[in-house]
Parts: C-alpha cells; structure tokens; sequence
C-alpha cells in the first residue's frame, strides 16, 4: 500500500507564495481561485503580520486539501463524488459533483473553492499539466496533490517549486522514506487535530 503524504517546515516556510502560483499553473486553477494559499497566523490578511511597528512578526501556515485519512468532506458527500484514492489522495469525481457544497461546508480547513460561474482565465486558454482534468461550472475544486504529476513519480509541484525546500513529499506508510523520518523526528503535528480527520500533511518548526 501507498499513503502519499507530506511535511512542511514552518521554519523554513517564508511566505513567498511560490506554491500558490505554481500550484495554479500546474493545475489550470481559474482567476480568483486558488486550491494552495498562505495564511499568516493571527492576522486577517496574506500581507498583515501581528505586533505594533517595530516590534512586527508573522507566522506563515501553507495550508491546502489535508489529504485526510477520515476525510470530512468524504463522510457528507451525496453522491460519492469526494473519494479517497489508492494512494490516500482525497479526489473529487467532477462528473458525479452536483455542486451542493456540503463538502466545502463540512472541511475544517477550508481548503475547497466553488466555481459559481464559467472558469475564467488569463491567458485566456487553458495552461498547465496536459492531463489535468478541466472542470466546469458548478463543481468543486481544491487540491489533488498533483494527482497527475505523483501518478507519474513525480512530486507535487508546490515541492518542487518551493525555494524555500519547505516542503517533502512521500509514502506515510515508509517507514524509511525521508517525509517518515521527518514526521518521526521533528515531532510534526496535524492542524485540528481535535477534528479526527487525522490529515496526512504535517507541520514541523
């Protein structure tokens, strides 16, 4: 069995929103949506930071789809279209997605967006990953853990992208692999863990 997973390093994490771009480009993600964002923590915008001028600071938290092994959004599904995967990835079927978003209410981490009219983009065609499905009005989106790129053997693209070497990607079930020994020895934890989703991306300082 594979359980792909991932650790993030917060020390490491500066806030550049390389993976949000590269994120969008690799996945086709339509103007005004984003499936991976940066939310700096205790403040209530992506460019605030807490604490009175000089005396600043700010956190950043990459936060997306948290691949849950007890996926919320899976358990209120109606019509089967949130599935999880033969490699733990939770998956959204857009032909079985009627767009009623009990799954975005259901998420704790608000990690899906809603296209509520025709995608839009600019350039105005499509970009990114060729095999990337192309989803229409009125279905849910978010992260898929660049199902296309890892089907391939390759990482997520917001790994191989980050500047920063924030992010690692890889099997849970491994014990040997390095997001295992990361995992293990930085003492990583999940957000809301008192929701019992048990996600499969972790955070470490």
């Amino acid at each position: 069995m594979t359980r792909y997973g991932m650790a993030i390093s917060l020390d490491r994490c500066n806030g550049c929103n390389t993976c949000t771009v590269a994120c969008k480009m690799q996945n086709n993600v339509p103007m005004g949506m984003m499936w991976n964002r940066i939310v700096n923590e205790g403040c209530d915008s992506e460019i605030a930071a807490r604490g009175a001028y000089p005396h600043l600071e700010r956190t950043t938290i990459p936060i997306a789809c948290q691949h849950c092994e007890n996926p919320a959004c899976q358990r209120v599904c109606p019509t089967g279209a949130t599935y999880k995967d033969d490699k733990g990835r939770v998956q959204i079927d857009y032909d079985k997605c009627i767009g009623c978003r009990m799954c975005m209410a259901a998420c704790p981490y608000n990690a899906r967006v809603f296209n509520w009219e025709d995608p839009v983009r600019d350039p105005d065609f499509n970009y990114g990953d060729k095999d990337v499905p192309v989803r229409p009005k009125g279905v849910m989106e978010k992260c898929t853990m660049c199902k296309e790129r890892t089907d391939r053997g390759d990482e997520p693209m917001c790994v191989r992208c980050c500047p920063a070497e924030a992010r690692t990607f890889g099997d849970l079930d491994d014990p040997n692999s390095e997001v295992s020994r990361l995992i293990r020895e930085k003492s990583a934890y999940v957000l809301l863990p008192e929701q019992g989703t048990r996600p499969q991306v972790h955070y470490f300082n």
